[in-house]
């Protein structure tokens, strides 16, 4: 499993696994590429039952599942990596805490230092929220464009964005040179999560054709 790109979708599990479940099976289906688990639940179900659900489906696609902020759920649960919202205080000591290899990406919003914070500690991927007003992503600032390009020019780790991104403006964010954009209602709002995962994938994945130096630099590793 890796994490270069490509349809990163965002789950919220307090609906119920029997809701999330089939919705994520279908957006696997159609082409997601990793997935975030929220640390927000639903009180009256298991955790565990629904984190070690949602892991062995998503494994049987080689897709990797991540938490977001509850880095120690790594410790218990076969989960691939954690996303952070704000730069952890003791990195060093949550490495080696949970003493495997897993998946480490941040939200960056306007934040040079969070960007320079994570090329310094070699973080798998960095992530820009939010693009557009969106519900989901109500506690984040807008992210100027710009900036993304800026980092986009300066750094080789992978670039999502999130917060409002549908097909009608994803092409605006692939001209920034993006690898991957996060959704969540998109996909999991959608009356056919595997078709709305499906219009994403076959979009980005004429991003390469739209950015001639992104190639270069790809292939030439």
């Amino acid at each position: 499993m890796k994490i270069d790109g490509g349809l990163y979708l965002v789950v919220d599990p307090r609906p119920g696994l029997q809701d999330v479940f089939p919705k994520i099976k279908e957006a696997l289906e159609g082409g997601v590429d990793v997935i975030q688990l929220w640390n927000s639940w639903n009180l009256e179900e298991s955790q565990e039952e629904l984190i070690l659900s949602i892991c062995d489906l998503a494994h049987q696609y080689q897709v990797p599942v991540l938490i977001n902020e509850h880095w120690r759920y790594l410790e218990k649960f076969p989960l691939d990596g954690v996303h952070f919202d704000e730069i952890p205080l003791d990195l060093a000591h949550i490495r080696q805490s949970i003493n495997r290899s897993f998946f480490i990406g941040i939200t960056c919003g306007n934040d040079q230092l969070r960007v320079d914070w994570a090329v310094n500690n070699n973080i798998d991927y960095i992530s820009f929220c939010s693009m557009f007003p969106s519900s989901t992503a109500n506690s984040c600032d807008l992210v100027n464009p710009d900036f993304v390009r800026q980092v986009r020019a300066n750094t080789h780790i992978p670039v999502y964005v999130a917060g409002g991104i549908t097909l009608d403006n994803l092409p605006a964010m692939m001209a920034l040179g993006i690898d991957g954009v996060a959704v969540v209602s998109e996909i999991m709002k959608s009356s056919d999560p595997r078709l709305a995962a499906n219009r994403f994938k076959q979009t980005l994945n004429h991003r390469t054709l739209n950015h001639p130096k992104r190639n270069e630099t790809i292939f030439s590793k």
